[in-house]
């Protein structure tokens, strides 16, 4: 039986790939939104979580900067994204390429019961299946943190494309209701533009929740790309300079919509 979340993950991996094929040693070693991380950085990170997720010990290690760690998570990440940082982006990608493979293999390995079995994931117990689609979504972060990069665009749209962007939904009553301290009764529709878009309608009833139907005359509405969508989701952009820049239009209640932009980062 073929896991929806498996072929995603899959999907997404494929693409990175693709991309770092077509990556010059000076783009791998390229400054990303991510502080202290490069291009190949980003992709030594994804090695590191999957490294570990099969159990395999951190790598002896030191990070040279640690300025850039916020908590005790990232300094469990560094060390594995610190010990290929001498090595040519070619050759990360190609211990990628074979990981992937094999983790996939794995993945496709498992029964239903151990994909249903419950467990820690970066959102609490859940099941192992929610943990993949975790990871989809963190993957396809890390692939556009690349791509932002090297400018070199490209998985804005398709089904990994939504399965991130759903994911991101599911943290915007958060933001409404409790970082921007929305009033009940009040209403923040996200408008999402691109060919992976949609209208995200929160109302506050009592608490924030997603709606099917936007209301007719919501407090304040938020249009921008899909792009400035995840990135802001992501925390992988300034709120303040995407406002600047005019990533983000803002109609209705200016206050209540610059604390929504603010607050967006949901990411760990």
């Amino acid at each position: 039986m073929t896991e929806p979340m498996i072929d995603l993950l899959e999907e997404v991996w494929t693409s990175t790939i693709d991309l770092g094929s077509s990556l010059t040693e000076d783009e791998w070693k390229r400054p990303t939104d991510l502080p202290g991380w490069t291009v190949q950085d980003n992709l030594s990170h994804i090695i590191g979580t999957e490294l570990m997720m099969r159990g395999e010990p951190s790598p002896d290690a030191t990070p040279v900067r640690t300025d850039h760690l916020h908590n005790p998570i990232g300094e469990v990440n560094e060390v594995w994204v610190e010990s290929r940082r001498d090595r040519p982006g070619a050759e990360v990608l190609e211990e990628f390429r074979e990981l992937a493979a094999s983790r996939v293999a794995e993945l496709r390995a498992l029964t239903p019961a151990q994909l249903d079995e419950i467990g820690p994931t970066p959102v609490g117990m859940a099941p192992f299946r929610t943990f993949i689609a975790v990871r989809v979504m963190d993957s396809w972060a890390h692939e556009q943190d690349m791509r932002r990069a090297v400018a070199r665009p490209g998985h804005l749209a398709g089904p990994v494309v939504e399965h991130s962007l759903d994911r991101v939904a599911l943290a915007m009553p958060m933001v409404v209701g409790k970082r921007a301290g929305a009033p009940d009764g009040s209403s923040v529709v996200f408008v999402v533009e691109g060919e992976a878009g949609r209208v995200v309608p929160v109302v506050v009833d009592g608490r924030a929740a997603v709606v099917e139907t936007a209301p007719d005359q919501p407090t304040v509405t938020l249009t921008m790309d899909v792009e400035t969508y995840a990135a802001l989701g992501f925390g992988r952009w300034d709120p303040d300079e995407a406002l600047d820049a005019g990533r983000v239009t803002i109609e209705g209640d200016r206050d209540l919509g610059d604390a929504v932009v603010r607050g967006m980062n949901f990411m760990i």
